[in-house]
């Protein structure tokens, strides 16, 4: 009788210990974010009130813009500003058309308007001439040659006309400046009309992470696009489990040896058999995955993402939940489509169902960190990819200069959802798997070596998104630890221990809890600017005297193109003066030249000439 108390007093005891283990890695794991979320916030604010002025606080983006056939965009937003905000208003910048598309638009319409006009100018000034033609006998007409002269239609053009193909380049967007930053928060946070869907506004991003390309989408569109998206990943998920399920198809040797009988002798051997269930699954898994972030990332492009952090940080959600559905659970709940997804019809069971499964992939999960993990430090020491462009670029296409390396930007998109996901691993088989810990512990020492080395001394900072990543980061290790948490469940269900169950629940409960206290806490610090640290900033450039210089630099901060040629708008404390002298004639032509329209600087505290 002694004998047979003993076992279940082992199992029991046993039981009892992964509790406690689920407990202290719940608490040690709630500790370090909680201290790490609140570090991160006073960076975040460390790095808002300490820098330089920074021309997005005090600029918002306007979209939405009701369109008029009386008034251009530019003299639109003028009067809805300098009417409803006329105390705070400073100036504005519209945006305009741009993209390849629309550079071999605005080529075509150019080269139309110019074969138009050098018709008719051939007609009126050439005369026809008859020469003998000495072959048939007969007259014909001689070649009317175009004039070089300069009346042609840049000769005719003038002021009007200049202003007429500026107004067709417009979007229905624009950069408007403050004269405080608190202004600026105010108006970002408000409603502008009764419609919603008309004077749009948002914090502007910083100029160096404005995503120019997506700014002249019509802000009507975006709900549809973000619906679109939505299916279209979902699709892209759902499709991408056809190679999933062939490379964990392979870790089943019976079904192998059913499919291909004439294999069943080479399986037999224990080389073939540890290649073919444990190294080969994981590395044409990762191959799959390496064609997955230009896909987000095009995903993410055509959602609309005004800012390239928002666009990056919304690809590296998607990436994120991606891998995690791929390599975590459609790997855990192997075999067919249709069975995976009927797993989750019954969610009373999927507890029972991951504690089945998750000890059984343990060995593949380690080799996906060996495959995965350690390979992806090698490769991204190396930098086989640049390598590889800067040796196309020097010998087939013949450059001798280094264009590629100057262009690095940490590929935050790839790399933090292949550390969450790890992560993410380690927590959900810390209590029944413990083994892959170790692999996992040198992969992060050793990544923090690499990527610590990378940012320093490869890579290059374009902007600064202030931390907008960590609420990511925070999200998902508290969703590891929520998966944890049910696996555990599962096996305190198996094993029939009540009691230890009944102990878990509260410990699920506690989590979400904290994660709703974190998300009050400080979550809003980053999705929007303190109002306290705005204007205790305004009154420190006050005191100092440095508004009219932040002033100065709001005209030349958001440049959307590099040309020179600028033609600027006119004050609203004074209306447009139409003077055409010779020199303003001679300004029109060259700016009715360049096909690439600039940026155009609405100043209004003082009255600005019509070109730089």
């Amino acid at each position: 009788m002694v004998l047979g108390v003993l076992p279940s007093l082992l199992v029991s005891i046993w039981l009892w210990a992964h509790c406690l283990a689920l407990y202290i890695i719940t608490l040690t794991a709630c500790t370090l974010l909680y201290f790490e979320y609140k570090c991160i916030t006073n960076l975040r604010l460390l790095h808002i009130t300490s820098s330089q002025p920074n021309p997005s606080h005090f600029a918002i983006l306007v979209r939405g813009i009701p369109w008029s056939p009386d008034q251009s965009y530019c003299e639109t937003v003028k009067k809805f500003f300098s009417f409803y905000h006329p105390s705070t208003y400073l100036s504005h910048q519209i945006v305009y058309k741009s993209g390849s598309v629309q550079k071999l638009k605005d080529d075509a319409e150019y080269m139309c308007k110019m074969l138009s006009s050098g018709c008719g100018s051939m007609e009126q000034t050439c005369k026809p001439s008859f020469a003998q033609c000495y072959f048939c006998g007969g007259s014909t007409n001689s070649f009317k040659i175009i004039s070089n002269e300069t009346d042609s239609i840049h000769g005719r053009t003038g002021y009007s006309d200049v202003h007429l193909n500026a107004r067709k380049k417009e979007c229905a967007a624009a950069f408007v400046f403050f004269k405080s930053r608190y202004a600026a928060l105010t108006v970002a946070q408000s409603l502008q009309t009764s419609n919603p869907m008309l004077w749009v506004t948002d914090l502007a991003p910083e100029p160096q992470d404005v995503y120019w390309s997506n700014l002249c989408i019509p802000y009507k569109q975006l709900w549809i696009r973000k619906i679109t998206t939505f299916a279209a990943s979902v699709t892209f998920v759902l499709v991408f489990l056809i190679p999933v399920t062939f490379a964990q198809g392979l870790t089943q040797l019976d079904k192998l040896e059913k499919m291909f009988p004439f294999l069943t002798g080479m399986l037999q051997k224990k080389f073939v058999i540890q290649l073919v269930t444990g190294y080969l699954p994981s590395v044409i898994l990762v191959l799959f995955l390496y064609a997955v972030p230009p896909v987000v990332m095009l995903f993410s492009t055509m959602e609309g993402c005004v800012s390239r952090s928002e666009r990056k940080t919304s690809a590296c959600s998607k990436f994120l939940y991606f891998t995690i559905w791929n390599v975590f659970f459609v790997n855990v709940f192997a075999g067919s489509v249709i069975s995976q997804l009927a797993v989750f019809s019954s969610l009373t069971e999927l507890p029972a169902q991951l504690a089945k499964a998750v000890p059984a992939q343990a060995t593949y999960f380690t080799t996906y960190v060996l495959s995965s993990g350690w390979a992806s430090l090698a490769f991204e020491i190396m930098q086989l990819f640049p390598l590889f462009c800067n040796l196309f670029q020097r010998f087939i296409l013949g450059y001798n200069e280094d264009t590629i390396n100057g262009f690095l930007t940490f590929p935050y998109h790839t790399e933090v959802p292949r550390i969450l996901l790890f992560g993410f691993l380690g927590f959900t088989c810390s209590i029944l798997a413990p083994l892959i810990l170790p692999f996992l512990l040198f992969y992060f020492v050793l990544a923090y070596l690499v990527y610590r080395n990378q940012i320093l001394n490869v890579y290059i900072k374009k902007y600064d998104s202030g931390g907008q990543l960590w609420p990511i980061a925070h999200n998902t290790t508290v969703l590891s630890l929520l998966v944890a948490q049910v696996i555990a469940l599962g096996v305190f269900g198996i094993k029939q221990s009540p009691v230890a169950s009944g102990f878990t629940f509260p410990l699920l409960i506690c989590t979400v809890l904290f994660h709703q206290y974190c998300r009050q806490r400080f979550l809003p610090i980053f999705k929007n600017n303190a109002t306290q640290v705005l204007i205790d900033m305004d009154r420190r450039d006050e005191r100092c005297g440095r508004m009219e210089q932040i002033y100065e630099q709001l005209t030349s901060a958001y440049c959307q193109f590099s040309s020179s040629n600028q033609s600027e708008c006119f004050s609203s404390q004074g209306e447009r003066e139409d003077v055409r002298t010779p020199q303003d004639m001679e300004k029109a032509n060259e700016m009715t030249e360049d096909i690439s329209w600039p940026p155009v600087i609405h100043s209004f505290d003082k009255p600005v000439k019509g070109g730089k």
